[in-house]
């Protein structure tokens, strides 16, 4: 019998939204976070990923952006890496554990393997919560998405207006759901599903309270 060794500070819990931009707004001037993280693993809501993170490099995000090559154009601004694994989502949980490991070894892993996503992220604090904007590129492109994170569930959770729909619990939102089918592949098909469904918001999580 398998035994669990799972604490709480293994699992995240998040809600994950859709968005249209970055809002300009929420721009500060400084330097978003640049991530770049290859998946080795991307399967049925499994994952294993390394990834690498720059705080002073400011780079566009567009469907241009090369990971492998803005890593090894910026790879001194590499500061920070981690290696991850993680477990399938369920109503905005999921199992992860994280360890920090060195920068090089890091950026060589992610040269050397795996598939590669690019974003900028930006960490803003809206009203009660902590958010993180990631502006995607390269293949992900023009894809933005917003979460906010708590270190439990994300209950009675004010959204703000720029989020457009819910996608918590849609894998192929996930990173490693992007890593595995970018967003140019379907973004027609998500698109024409939101103009015919319209938004939808998770009523699982207490109440919904709707920036206007």
């Amino acid at each position: 019998m398998g035994t669990s060794l799972g604490t709480p500070d293994d699992f995240e819990f998040e809600r994950r939204f859709f968005c249209r931009a970055m809002p300009a707004e929420l721009d500060d001037g400084d330097a978003p976070t640049l991530i770049v993280q290859s998946y080795y693993v991307h399967a049925d809501n499994y994952a294993l990923r390394v990834r690498v993170q720059a705080h002073d490099v400011r780079i566009s995000m567009s469907a241009a952006s090369d990971p492998i090559g803005v890593i090894d154009r910026y790879r001194d601004a590499f500061t920070d890496a981690y290696v991850t694994v993680k477990g399938p989502s369920v109503g905005g949980t999921r199992y992860e554990a994280e360890r920090e490991i060195d920068v090089h070894i890091a950026v060589e892993l992610v040269r050397r393997g795996g598939v590669p996503i690019i974003k900028n992220r930006f960490s803003v604090w809206l009203g009660e919560d902590g958010w993180s904007i990631d502006v995607f590129g390269g293949a992900n492109a023009p894809l933005v998405l917003a979460e906010a994170e708590r270190s439990g569930p994300v209950t009675n959770l004010m959204i703000p207006s720029f989020c457009i729909t819910e996608v918590t619990d849609q894998q192929r939102f996930s990173n490693d759901g992007l890593a595995a089918r970018p967003y140019r592949d379907w973004r027609a098909d998500f698109e024409r599903e939101l103009a015919e469904q319209g938004p939808h918001f998770q009523q699982l999580f207490g109440r919904n309270r709707i920036e206007r």
